[in-house]
């Protein structure tokens, strides 16, 4: 079985040698991130990272070995932008709209994250603190088990999704020298033109606007549409597959209703009106 790739979170810590750099890892992460925001991954690299700091290299190899290193702290720095609200503070479909939203805002601020996810363990503290409150905020709504991941993987999969085709459309049309709108506006001469031979297309655009709403809009409204019709499956799915109350300690474990007659198992309580059994 091949290794799993080198992780930051993983490793052992290093051994410190000499003086304490003059940066603090923060400040070397929030130097990167600027990097990269405006760069992208492509563009990072220590030595770059160094001229940004006006201290070389040497204060960012004290925290970390190499450039994934670095990637895998900026990453997490990030992740703990978004926030996920404690399930006592709200019901379970706004905490979970609430962390959708944010990731999905997340990632379009920093859309090199995009590339990153799943290249290396997410399993920095920011990382493990947005999972702790999504495990808490599903299982207070009444998931259990394997169904917890597989609910946050739904909201995860819709927010990276919605992210990566809104922060890919945008990058284009700034390399264009446009907008969204700007974009939009100079592919209608093209639909215009075959919209006849696709009937469907051209009564929708009739009925709609060949123009459409406004791009950022519509992606906003596309994304909420697809939240809530998301949430309203999870919602209905709760409704008709209730699982039975969780108790973890196993001496909290109801009793199970005994034939009548049957004697009262060891170690429990009598209860009259099971096991006296119907006459």
């Amino acid at each position: 079985m091949p290794d799993l790739p080198d992780s930051v979170w993983t490793r052992p810590p290093r051994t410190t040698r000499g003086d304490q750099p003059a940066l603090s890892r923060a400040q070397i992460v929030r130097a990167a991130i600027e990097l990269l925001d405006t760069e992208g991954a492509a563009g990072l690299s220590m030595r770059r990272l160094g001229t940004k700091l006006g201290s070389g290299t040497t204060s960012a190899y004290w925290y970390v070995t190499n450039k994934d290193e670095l990637l895998e702290l900026a990453v997490d720095e990030v992740l703990g932008e978004i926030y996920v609200p404690e399930p006592g503070d709200t019901g379970w479909r706004i905490g979970a709209s609430i962390l959708a939203n944010g990731m999905r805002a997340a990632l379009l601020r920093h859309p090199w994250v995009i590339g990153q996810l799943g290249a290396r363990p997410t399993v920095g503290p920011n990382a493990m603190r947005m999972g702790d409150r999504t495990v808490a905020l599903f299982t207070a709504a009444g998931f259990q088990g394997l169904q917890i991941s597989y609910a946050g993987s739904l909201l995860h999969s819709h927010a990276i999704g919605a992210a990566t085709t809104e922060a890919a459309m945008t990058a284009a049309a700034r390399r264009a020298g446009s907008t969204l709108a700007g974009v939009a506006e100079s592919v209608l001469p093209a639909i215009e033109r075959t919209a006849g031979t696709y009937p469907h297309v051209e009564r929708w655009l009739r009925e709609n606007g060949v123009g459409g709403p406004d791009p950022d809009r519509l992606l906003d409204d596309a994304f909420t549409f697809g939240l809530d019709r998301l949430l309203d499956g999870l919602s209905h799915w709760l409704t008709h597959h209730p699982n039975p109350p969780h108790h973890p300690d196993p001496a909290q474990q109801p009793d199970p209703v005994q034939r009548p007659g049957a004697a009262p198992r060891p170690g429990r309580e009598q209860r009259p009106d099971l096991d006296q059994g119907a006459a």
